[in-house]
């Protein structure tokens, strides 16, 4: 059995479709094709304590949920759930989805993004925002993070103040400062129950990582 079969199930051959109209991967190894796959993984573990969820609409809205990159430094930033949605019309017309089903798509698409401020109003949209953000927290949550800030140029952390102890979060320029700038806030921010328990857990890790770097960088308590 190949990796998409596997993975996708029932909708593995929509999968494959959509996955050749996205075409080449981008650069940005946080929103790449193993981000997609970490996604679906937390949606069906969500969905699975959920009523009245669509698969397929499902499926397409986490694999083209991504589908248009803008990145985390761009002005243009709170638009690209938006911009994802709109391409994501097209690719669903161009496999003969009724409006119906593709204007469920590009809501849960829309709704998933933190910038772009939508309130989820189907089973879909709660399930793909909850599993994407499930992906920004936890040990992988970490790990993207500081490769963001690698791409961005920052610094790990303050040396002089590693825990902001003095000084307001900048986690424009210290990785380190956007755990407590934003991703130990992601947990309060869940739309199922299931989605909120696995956002606890990741988020006690998270906790335990930063209290760990900075024992060992000599930074105080996280």
């Amino acid at each position: 059995m190949d990796k998409i079969a596997a993975t996708f199930g029932d909708q593995a051959e929509l999968a494959r479709r959509l996955l050749a109209a996205l075409g080449a991967e981008g650069t940005d190894g946080s929103h790449d094709r193993s981000h997609l796959l970490r996604v679906w993984r937390n949606a069906t573990a969500i969905a699975a304590n959920e009523h009245g969820v669509d698969p397929s609409v499902l499926a397409a809205a986490v694999i083209l949920h991504d589908c248009v990159a803008v990145e985390k430094n761009s002005p243009h930033r709170s638009q690209a759930s938006r911009l994802a949605a709109s391409r994501a019309r097209v690719i669903l017309a161009g496999l003969g989805w009724d409006r119906a089903r593709i204007e469920q798509t590009a809501h849960a698409i829309e709704a998933h993004s933190f910038s772009a401020g939508i309130a989820p109003e189907t089973a879909e949209a709660r399930i793909v925002q909850d599993a994407d953000r499930l992906d920004a927290i936890g040990a992988i949550g970490i790990a993207r993070c500081f490769y963001v800030a690698g791409r961005m140029e920052s610094s790990l952390y303050d040396p002089d103040d590693p825990g902001a102890a003095n000084r307001p979060l900048d986690d424009q320029t210290f990785a380190l400062d956007h755990f407590g700038a934003k991703l130990f806030q992601v947990a309060g921010n869940f739309q199922t129950k299931a989605g909120q328990a696995l956002a606890a857990e990741r988020t006690r890790v998270m906790h335990g990582f930063v209290r760990a770097l900075l024992d060992e960088i000599g930074g105080g308590n996280g």
